[in-house]
């Protein structure tokens, strides 16, 4: 149970910390309410699952080991995340009230998955951090990654959900201030793009 709290608390900071999944569930949770907060939040969930799915099943480790599959994912990951970034900022409708401009929930989850699917980052974290806790003394290693990778997955969704949920409670406040909004919709789009960058510039180690 230490271990597990331990490893619980290391989550739930790396949950907290400001990334583009949870801004994409603070914006949905502005402009569009806790539906879809919380659906954006679950698809960021799902996309830590599927780093673990993979971390597991070995395909992050040929990422880490093998030079042109790193670069494929690396630049996949670095262009979709630029590419939303320049949207955000060319149409700054993450963070708007604008009945019009409100987006189906499925093009939330899709785009909330992507975004933490296509971003090697987390795969590799996740192949980092999660063996760090592992004991081959009880039991099958593969079960105790998929276990704990699921808790982070949850604890994931769970968080950004209430991020985004909390966030709507701001709405009315910001919704009487345009240019707020335009500063969110700013630093959500340059986050964006300074994250792509950062994947772009990311090492193979």
């Amino acid at each position: 149970m230490d271990i597990w709290f331990t490893y619980t608390t290391a989550c739930v900071l790396l949950v907290l910390s400001p990334g583009p999944d949870n801004l994409l569930a603070i914006g949905r949770g502005l402009s569009q309410g806790r539906l879809a907060a919380l659906v954006s939040g679950l698809s960021s969930g799902l996309g830590i699952l599927f780093h673990v799915t993979t971390a597991s099943l070995g395909l992050t480790l040929l990422i880490q080991t093998s030079t042109v599959a790193f670069w494929v994912v690396k630049l996949v990951g670095a262009a979709y995340l630029l590419w939303l970034g320049i949207k955000v900022l060319r149409s700054r409708s993450l963070v708007t009230f604008a009945p019009a401009a409100r987006q189906p929930l499925r093009n939330i989850l899709l785009t909330g998955f992507l975004s933490a699917a296509l971003n090697p980052k987390p795969g590799l974290f996740v192949l980092a951090f999660i063996p760090q806790f592992i004991n081959p003394a009880l039991g099958s290693v593969t079960v105790q990654m998929l276990v704990y990778g699921f808790w982070f997955a949850l604890l994931t969704a769970v968080g950004f959900s209430l991020m985004g949920i909390f966030a709507t409670r701001l709405s009315q406040y910001i919704c009487r201030r345009p240019r707020l909004a335009n500063g969110l919709n700013l630093g959500a789009g340059l986050t964006f793009i300074v994250s792509g960058l950062s994947i772009a510039a990311l090492s193979q180690k």
